[in-house]
């Protein structure tokens, strides 16, 4: 045993199921890729600031959660518990708001992190998918982004999840919605932590998970009812686009998600098979957040969604996920083959075909083992008698049929056999 484990509320992903993993992340961002999100990729940590002025000091990611290191050199930084600040940040940084082309489309994949109570489905290390769309404000990007997650779930095999959808308002109609609320929220018994959260963010609030607290709720106003015309036609518009779509959705008028920086359309996926972590994801509009953090006006709107919980909720649906072999040829070299089999394996894979051998001078027992081990569809067994021949044997592992092939010819016949 080692010394040493993974960090509490960590995990390490391991073959053969890390390949889910990689499955789900590849299934997500497919159908970005193909609606014209280039890929980005921003550093594990930030300055701290970043994060307490975009994703807003209320919240329980800036007060409770988040890792944060002071460097040698004095600088204050925290490892990034969202992507949203992360990325435009850096689209601000590179101006890619400069060179047209509007809005800015981006996805990324990578590691989160939040000082969290761990727990199934909620960790202290965990990987998402996410994309921003950045620059440009259009009821047409809110409605493709949630048109694109339902795909990427839908392609996954899932079925058991449900879109939620609020409007948020706007610079114009939140201040009244949010006199009114900080009004009624006084008149509740709530702890001091809530109260002075309630005095900084009050729709963060609607979000609290106590059952306490929910039921004091009852009767709190409706941001609905404060929506001005504007923010009423765009949440529509929203609603009809994803609706034409034939993609459903629930209008969830309490949903405000953990972040202070989304505005008007918000969004949530959540799945009735995990339990209390049920979110596999969300995102929202965040129009202001830009210039939050330093930069101009830059209407955005973005998701992301948990690779951790998507695979928790195939395991929920009982779906498996039809991962083909990592290996298709697998070599084994019996006597003074191994150079020229080590040889075939090289120019198989110069070939495209995905080939491994085995190591370690195993006899031709054990060898085969590994062959069987590694799923492969055919493999490859050599000995000095067929290396005489100029020949190798090809075997088919379903069939157990064998045959031999000359060497000149094994990476064609092959190809052809795989095609």
């Amino acid at each position: 045993m080692s010394t040493f484990k993974a960090p509490k509320g960590t995990y390490d992903l391991i073959p053969p199921f890390s390949a889910k993993y990689l499955a789900v992340r590849d299934a997500i961002s497919l159908p970005l890729r193909k609606a014209g999100y280039g890929y980005i990729e921003t550093p594990g940590f930030e300055d701290v600031n970043l994060f307490a002025r975009g994703v807003g000091e209320s919240t329980d990611i800036v007060t409770k959660e988040m890792f944060t290191l002071t460097t040698k050199g004095g600088t204050n930084l925290a490892l990034r518990p969202e992507g949203t600040a992360s990325v435009l940040r850096a689209a601000l940084e590179a101006s890619l708001h400069k060179q047209g082309n509007l809005p800015a489309k981006l996805w990324y994949s990578g590691s989160y992190y939040r000082y969290e109570r761990p727990q199934k489905g909620r960790y202290r290390h965990f990987s998402q998918v996410g994309a921003e769309a950045i620059g440009a404000e259009d009821p047409a990007l809110d409605a493709e982004l949630i048109i694109l997650a339902d795909q990427a779930y839908r392609t996954l095999g899932l079925s058991n999840f449900r879109i939620l959808l609020n409007s948020l308002g706007d610079k114009e109609c939140r201040p009244v919605y949010r006199e009114a609320l900080q009004s009624f929220l006084r008149g509740l018994d709530l702890d001091e932590e809530t109260v002075r959260r309630a005095e900084i963010n009050p729709l963060r609030v609607l979000d609290d998970k106590r059952t306490d607290v929910q039921k004091q709720l009852v009767g709190a106003p409706v941001l609905r009812d404060y929506l001005c015309d504007a923010c009423k036609a765009y949440h529509e518009e929203v609603r009809e686009l994803i609706t034409a779509a034939g993609v459903a959705f629930e209008d969830d008028e309490k949903l405000v998600r953990g972040l202070d920086y989304y505005t008007r359309t918000t969004f949530e996926f959540v799945h009735d098979g995990l339990g209390a972590q049920s979110a596999v994801g969300g995102g929202g509009r965040y129009d202001g957040l830009s210039e939050m953090i330093g930069g101009p006006a830059l209407p955005s709107v973005g998701w992301a969604l948990g690779v951790d919980r998507t695979v928790l909720a195939l395991e929920a649906e009982g779906i498996e996920l039809d991962i083909p072999a990592a290996t298709a040829v697998f070599a084994v070299a019996l006597g003074a083959s191994k150079p020229t089999l080590f040889g075939l394996v090289t120019e198989l894979r110069k070939a495209g075909v995905a080939a491994d051998m085995s190591y370690g001078g195993k006899g031709l027992k054990g060898a085969m083992k590994d062959a069987n081990r590694s799923g492969a569809r055919f493999a490859i067994v050599a000995g000095d008698r067929d290396l005489a021949e100029g020949v190798v044997q090809v075997k088919d592992m379903e069939s157990g049929e064998q045959a031999p092939v000359a060497l000149a010819e094994v990476v064609g016949v092959l190809r052809a056999k795989l095609a």
